[in-house]
């Protein structure tokens, strides 16, 4: 049995709800197929956008949705996506899905998608095929107040008049691969002058973000970091993308497949201390918290309903729930340097939280990790002690949080052959404990999964809790404690 020691007196910072952000992409399947059936669709929709998704997304908090990509963005124009006769473009993934852009989804109804799950939009931004004016247009449009400048006006005629609310903005993507092949030095100049162009028109509207580094190569932070520290250049946050990749099949794996990708995904807190470590180096830790807008697994595609018709869409079992419950985790125990997380992707696309096509939608494990998890969104994280908690096989990922009258303790069992007993001690609480409840992702096979044929195989399940006995993770397992505290 392991001790479980929450430090209640010992705050580490704040989790910012934006930790719990996704990002959709115009590739495969996530958008034509997944979110958007159409208008006219006889699937049920709410203006183009499928029903179930609307409200099962909905109902997790979604604090934030990052668009239109991914590489997509780095050939996107924005007023391909506005008014009436679109056109229809090459699919940045086109030699890999075969796929044209139609264009259906663009600014506007991007926007509404948001404000109908009630999600903050972030945008991407093309640096490598249009010019900082291009981007500050778009900024023009979107931003500026009803009736103002001609753009505005034509945003008015598209049918919106007051401006939109778009807190965040990233200026590029994956630019030291598909985003321009650049080197650090390079892209900090090129961020350096759309970003003064940019802010010059979004003020203190937006945020920038400005593109990291891939997974650990850490000289791109260096340079990147160290050239704008030196800068006048307007920075509000950093990103980094990682993907834990795969090991085996999406489905069918092994023992040592398993471990193997959970050491993986157990990289990421290296990654994010030191990565965030360049930032304090400089003294840019307030402007240049991190923003991990894309992580995840990436498992062989061609596992998913679609069977291979949609780009990179697979499968989630319990093995990606368990990886999202420990990524969760490390990003509470680390919040002080975070800013934002987007998981890839929505719908229809690696370690995604909707699988859809046709008049069938269903959510995945890692759909029901987010909803266990998302009562420490804006919470105030709480150091956590675990005994015996450093072998891989044997060990119990956690994190807790309090916020007004509810601590939250949230833990993964990364073991897929033992459960585990933790018996909790909240060291140092001053208030009594009104009730305790038990919220448990299990199953008997670390494979399963939910399919359009059996929706529900894997499906939380919530209990009554006892905080005077140990409770027990089951193996391939996540749990949250929900504790409603009194005076």
């Amino acid at each position: 049995m392991k001790k479980l020691t929450v430090v209640c007196p010992e705050a580490t910072g704040t989790i910012a709800p934006e930790i719990y952000g996704h990002f959709s992409e115009h590739i495969g399947g996530v958008f034509y197929d997944g979110l958007w059936v159409g208008k006219d669709s006889e699937i049920p929709n709410v203006n183009g956008f499928r029903k179930d998704i609307v409200e099962k997304f909905r109902a997790i908090n979604p604090p934030v949705l990052r668009w239109p990509g991914g590489c997509y963005a780095e050939t996107y124009h924005w007023r391909d996506g506005i008014g009436e006769n679109r056109p229809v473009r090459p699919n940045w993934w086109k030699k890999h899905d075969g796929r044209d852009e139609p264009n259906h989804v663009g600014t506007h109804e991007f926007i509404e998608f948001c404000e109908l799950v009630g999600a903050k939009p972030y945008f991407a931004v093309n640096v490598t095929s249009i010019t900082p004016m291009e981007a500050r247009d778009w900024m023009d449009y979107c931003l500026s107040p009803q009736g103002s400048t001609t753009l505005a006006l034509e945003r008015e005629k598209n049918g919106h008049p007051e401006p939109f609310d778009i807190p965040y903005w990233g200026v590029g993507n994956e630019n030291w691969g598909g985003g321009g092949n650049m080197t650090a030095d390079y892209y900090a100049l090129e961020y350096r002058r759309f970003a003064t162009v940019m802010k010059n028109l979004c003020w203190d509207k937006s945020d920038l973000i400005a593109g990291g580094a891939n997974g650990a190569d850490y000289s791109w932070t260096k340079d990147l970091v160290s050239n704008l520290a030196g800068s006048n250049a307007p920075v509000d946050g950093m990103s980094f993308h990682y993907y834990c990749g795969k090991s085996g099949d999406c489905v069918d794996y092994n023992e040592d497949d398993w471990y193997i990708l959970l050491g993986k995904a157990e990289k990421m807190e290296e990654l994010i201390r030191r990565h965030y470590a360049f930032t304090v180096g400089h003294g840019m830790q307030d402007k240049m918290k991190l923003v991990i807008d894309e992580w995840g697994c990436w498992h062989p595609d061609g596992s998913g309903p679609s069977k291979g018709y949609n780009l990179f869409e697979q499968q989630s079992t319990m093995r990606d729930a368990v990886i999202t419950a420990l990524t969760l985790n490390i990003f509470n125990n680390n919040c002080q340097a975070i800013k934002m997380a987007n998981v890839a992707q929505l719908c229809n696309n690696l370690h995604c939280l909707f699988l859809a096509g046709g008049e069938n939608c269903i959510v995945t494990p890692t759909y029901h990790v987010f909803d266990m998890f998302k009562a420490h969104q804006g919470a105030t994280c709480l150091r956590t002690l675990m005994t015996d908690n450093d072998d891989l096989k044997e060990k119990v990922s956690v994190s807790a949080s309090v916020k007004d009258d509810v601590m939250t303790i949230t833990m993964a069992n990364c073991s897929c052959t033992e459960d585990i007993d933790v018996l909790p001690e909240l060291l140092g609480l001053n208030r009594t404990v009104k009730s305790a409840s038990m919220t448990v992702l299990a199953a008997d096979d670390m494979h399963a999964h939910n399919t359009f044929e059996a929706p529900d195989a894997v499906v939380p399940v919530t209990c009554a809790a006892d905080l005077t006995k140990p409770v027990t993770v089951p193996k391939a397992g996540v749990v949250t404690l929900t504790i409603t505290l009194g005076e």
